[in-house]
C-alpha cells in the first residue's frame, strides 16, 4: 500500500490570494513520482492556534507531510513555534544551523541581523536541513504517525533543497518503487483531439492518463506504477506517440528530459552546427526573442507593417494563397544569407483581423532546407497576443518537424 502524503502551505499571502501557491503543485508532482498517494493540499495563514491544530490533525492521518513557509526571522513566521507547541517539544538552539546562517551573510559581506538567530531555534527532535540558497534552514521530525519536512516558502530555495537533500531522504525512509511519469509534449493539437486519438488504446492495469494544456503546448501525462515492466512501458509510450502523430515534439520521463519546443530545436541545431535566417511578420519579433542568444540564429528580419501597409509589399498582403510567395522568399533568403536553413513567415489578413479576437488569420510558413522547401498553411485565432504566440510557435514547429524527419 502506498504511503499517504499531504502538502501544507503557510502564509497569509497564500490564503488571501496575493501569492499563487506554485510550491504545492510542484511538490505534488515530486511526491507522486516517488510513489506517494497525495490526499490533501492545505493552506493556513499566520495564526498560531490554526497552525497547531492543523499539525495535530495531519500527524494522525498522514505518513508524510511537506510543509512550506513560516521559517523566516520575523514575528509572523510561526512554524517552529507551532510544531513545538503541537508536539510538546521545547525549542532548542541548533548551533550548526546558526553557523550556516552566519556563513550565508559572511559570503555576501553583510552583517547578520540579530533577528535571524530565531531561525536556528528548532524543536528538540528536529533534524536540520541545510539551505545553501537562503537564510532559512529547513528541518524534519517525526510527530505521531507522520514524518514532517519543513522547507522555506521561496520556490527557488524550496526546490533546490528538495532535489538535493529531501528527495533522497524520502526514498530512504519510505523504500518503494517510485512511480514513473512520462509526458508526451505536443503542439498543434488539442486535448480532446488527443483523447480521440487514444480512444481505442488498451490501457494496461494501473496506468493513469492525464492532460495539461499550456499556452505553448499540450502535455499528455502517463503515470506508470512502480515496478511496471520497462519493456512494456516503452512499447506503450511508442504506441501512444504514434497514435498522436507528428504533433509530438518531445517525450520526457523515459530516458531524459528533452524540454520544451525551443530546447528541442536548439539542441538539434547546435548538435549539427546548423544556421538559420529568419523573416517573421505575424509573430512580430517574438520568435527572434524566444531564440535570443542562440548562436545558430544568424539573421533576423522583422516586418511589423505586413498586413498593414500593403503598398510596400506590392499589394499582396491580404491576398489569396501566399504559400508560393513564402517558398520563393525562403529560397532567396537562404541564398542571400548563406545559411543552412531560412524560415519565412507570412500571413493573410488585415491589421484589424490580427487584433480582433473573433477573427482568424492564415499563417504561411516556408522553410528552405538543403534538400528543398517545406511549408505549412495554418490558422491562428484569439487575441492579438495569442495570435502572435501561435505564429511564433507554429513557425518554429515547422523547423522542428524537419529536424525530426516528420515533414510530409
Amino acid at each position: 500500500m502506498k504511503p499517504l502524503a499531504e502538502i501544507f502551505s503557510q502564509g497569509e499571502e497564500i490564503v488571501c490570494g496575493q501569492t499563487v501557491d506554485s510550491n504545492a503543485a510542484w511538490l505534488s508532482q515530486q511526491l507522486v513520482e516517488l510513489g506517494f498517494t497525495l490526499k490533501r493540499h492545505t493552506a493556513v495563514g499566520d495564526n498560531l492556534e490554526d497552525l497547531v491544530a492543523l499539525f495535530t490533525e495531519i500527524a494522525e492521518r498522514a505518513d508524510c507531510c511537506i510543509c512550506t513557509g513560516g521559517l523566516g526571522p520575523t514575528i509572523d513566521d510561526l512554524t517552529a513555534e507551532a510544531v513545538s507547541t503541537a508536539s510538546g517539544q521545547p525549542l532548542q538552539f541548533d548551533a550548526q544551523a546558526f553557523a550556516e546562517i552566519q556563513q550565508y551573510y559572511a559570503r555576501r559581506n553583510r552583517v547578520m541581523p540579530e533577528a535571524n538567530r530565531k531561525q536556528a531555534m528548532l524543536p528538540q527532535s528536529a533534524v536540520s536541513i541545510d539551505n545553501a540558497y537562503g537564510t532559512a534552514p529547513g528541518f524534519a521530525l517525526q510527530f505521531k504517525r507522520c514524518w514532517f519536512v519543513f522547507l522555506p516558502g521561496v520556490p527557488s530555495e524550496m526546490k533546490q533543497m528538495f532535489t538535493a537533500l529531501v528527495r533522497r531522504q524520502l526514498l530512504q525512509r519510505f523504500p518503494q518503487q517510485p512511480d514513473c511519469l512520462v509526458t508526451l509534449r505536443s503542439i498543434g493539437i488539442g486535448e480532446s483531439a488527443i483523447q480521440q486519438c487514444l480512444a481505442n488504446f488498451a490501457w494496461p492495469d494501473g496506468v493513469q492518463l492525464g492532460f495539461r494544456a499550456a499556452p505553448d503546448e499540450v502535455q499528455t501525462k502517463l503515470l506508470f506504477p512502480g515496478g511496471f515492466p520497462e519493456a512494456h512501458k516503452q512499447t506503450c509510450v511508442a504506441d501512444i506517440a504514434e497514435r498522436i502523430g507528428t504533433y509530438v515534439f518531445a517525450i520526457d520521463g523515459l530516458n531524459e528530459q528533452q524540454g520544451d519546443l525551443l530546447e528541442v530545436v536548439a539542441s538539434a541545431m547546435s548538435a549539427k552546427r546548423y544556421s538559420l535566417a529568419l523573416l517573421e511578420t505575424a509573430s512580430q519579433g517574438l520568435l527572434a526573442g524566444k531564440c535570443l542568444g542562440r548562436e545558430w540564429l544568424t539573421s533576423v528580419e522583422v516586418n511589423l507593417d505586413w498586413g498593414r501597409n500593403t503598398g510596400s509589399w506590392s499589394g499582396i498582403a491580404g491576398a489569396g494563397d501566399l504559400q508560393p510567395i513564402a517558398k520563393v522568399w525562403a529560397e532567396q533568403l537562404k541564398a542571400r544569407e548563406q545559411t543552412v536553413f531560412a524560415l519565412v513567415q507570412l500571413y493573410s489578413g488585415s491589421a484589424e483581423d490580427y487584433s480582433d479576437k473573433d477573427k482568424t488569420i492564415v499563417l504561411y510558413n516556408a522553410l528552405a532546407t538543403p534538400t528543398g522547401v517545406v511549408s505549412t498553411k495554418l490558422n491562428a485565432h484569439g487575441t492579438l497576443k495569442h495570435k502572435q504566440n501561435q505564429a511564433a510557435l507554429l513557425a518554429l514547429d515547422l523547423l522542428r518537424r524537419y529536424l525530426q524527419n516528420k515533414c510530409h
